[in-house]
């Protein structure tokens, strides 16, 4: 019997921290596109969502045998006691894949590329003593400039689950992205606008259900090197979601 313990491991302490992490700031990071491609003509698409609500879209396409384009999108409208938050943003970029290992089994990319996008957070707090509620509304559009590397390792490892075996996939994605806000407001005057250097590290683990079609579930962090009061590093990627890749090679299925 394979050894599926470290899956089941990884999987029970994904769920644990989908239920911790810290508020959203005026930037949300987004599960990166990780296209997984080995050769022109491959598609791949894929849907991402946290408890919190964020959603994930990915598309990318291989327009060569080791060059792609991709287009990536999330989207966020949560309304909660303490909190309203609404959030759009859309990038697109282009970038390098490979293959190597003796079985071409583990996939390298690297990609770059920008976006842009806009935030309106609305945070309250309610007096205890004469249950007034105040309000502070931060309104911010920004744009970002990214560049991200992806390591997969295609293992011989499986999960046996009512009689079948599911292949397993694990991999890294290292993105480095530049925000820099513009149209800031604070409660409807001009606030101080603001910049940013992110560093989001994610872990992940594709469930292969068939050829084509990945069961996803990512862990990861948002760290920012510089000391900003509203573009801060406050939020973390804890997502499940399914990721579909057609024309693939076969000897990495």
């Amino acid at each position: 019997m394979k050894n599926f313990t470290q899956p089941l491991l990884l999987l029970s302490i994904f769920f644990l921290l989908l239920l911790t992490g810290c508020g959203p700031s005026a930037y949300m990071p987004t599960v990166p596109n990780v296209p997984m491609f080995t050769k022109k003509g491959e598609l791949s698409a894929g849907g991402h969502a946290t408890l919190k609500g964020n959603i994930t879209f990915n598309t990318a396409y291989a327009v060569s045998d080791h060059f792609a384009v991709m287009l990536n999108g999330s989207m966020l409208s949560s309304e909660r006691r303490k909190r309203d938050m609404r959030y759009n943003q859309l990038e697109a970029g282009g970038g390098y894949f490979t293959t190597f290992g003796a079985e071409n089994n583990r996939i390298l990319e690297v990609y770059g590329g920008f976006g842009s996008g806009s935030s309106d957070r609305t945070d309250k707090k309610e007096n205890d003593e004469t249950g007034v509620i105040t309000y502070n509304r931060h309104e911010a559009n920004f744009n970002k400039y990214f560049v991200q590397v992806n390591f997969t390792s295609k293992r011989k490892e499986s999960l046996r689950l009512l009689g079948k075996e599911f292949p397993l996939n694990y991999g890294t994605a290292l993105r480095a992205s530049y925000v820099n806000m513009h149209d800031y407001k604070l409660n409807n005057v001009a606030g101080q606008e603001e910049d940013n250097i992110f560093l989001e590290p994610i872990f992940y683990t594709r469930l292969t259900l068939n050829p084509s079609v990945q069961l996803q579930y990512t862990s990861g962090t948002n760290i920012g090197l510089r000391n900003r009061d509203t573009l801060t590093a406050a939020y973390s990627v804890f997502s499940l979601g399914f990721v579909i890749n057609v024309g693939g090679r076969n000897n990495v299925n």
